[in-house]
């Protein structure tokens, strides 16, 4: 164990990169154990099972995606917030696939506390609050993943550039943000 310098930290960024190679459910601790070149039981020492390694890849994703999406809204507002943040958002679920879909599951940690912050500080632009801001992260979230999920999946293949596509629905977005106070055919709006 100490020859391979173990330790909780190393064992989840591991698992991690092996999520982006080879996909989050094809991550097993034996594939862990194997890149390490010990076996099992070595790892076990640093966690209690596989749901807890899919757990700590889940909370290290959130973390780094809570950076990128933090620096994107950072000294912005507005069309601006908002198009930097959905490019940190893309560009994270493209590039690291298998820590995207970790950001999925239901873990309850301090990345995703702060990946809602940076939506809040998003919204902020925007002047929405409470349950409209709850309303709005909802519609930002969902089309920003069903986008990302799209596109890896390469469903995009036809058409005009995805480059202009992607801004075209960002500005959609904007629109629908900027009129949302309006509340127009909302119920109780």
């Amino acid at each position: 164990m100490a020859r391979a310098g173990l330790n909780a930290e190393r064992v989840t960024r591991a698992a991690a990169d092996l999520a982006d190679q080879v996909g989050l459910e094809k991550v097993t601790v034996s594939a862990v154990a194997r890149g390490f070149g010990v076996k099992d039981a070595s790892l076990y020492a640093h966690l209690k099972s596989l749901a807890e390694l899919r757990e700590r890849v889940a909370g290290l994703a959130m973390a780094e995606l809570a950076d990128a999406l933090g620096d994107a809204v950072a000294g912005r507002s507005g069309r601006a917030a908002l198009t930097a943040f959905a490019d940190a958002y893309r560009d994270f679920a493209l590039a690291h696939p298998g820590r995207y879909a970790a950001t999925q599951l239901n873990v309850e940690c301090e990345g995703g506390h702060r990946i809602v912050a940076a939506c809040t500080a998003l919204l902020r632009g925007y002047r929405l609050e409470d349950v409209d801001a709850v309303d709005a992260v909802r519609l930002l979230c969902s089309s920003f993943h069903g986008w990302v999920t799209l596109e890896a999946a390469d469903r995009f293949r036809s058409g005009r550039p995805m480059g202009e596509s992607w801004q075209v629905a960002l500005a959609a977005l904007d629109g629908a943000l900027r009129s949302w106070g309006g509340r127009a055919g909302v119920p109780g709006g």
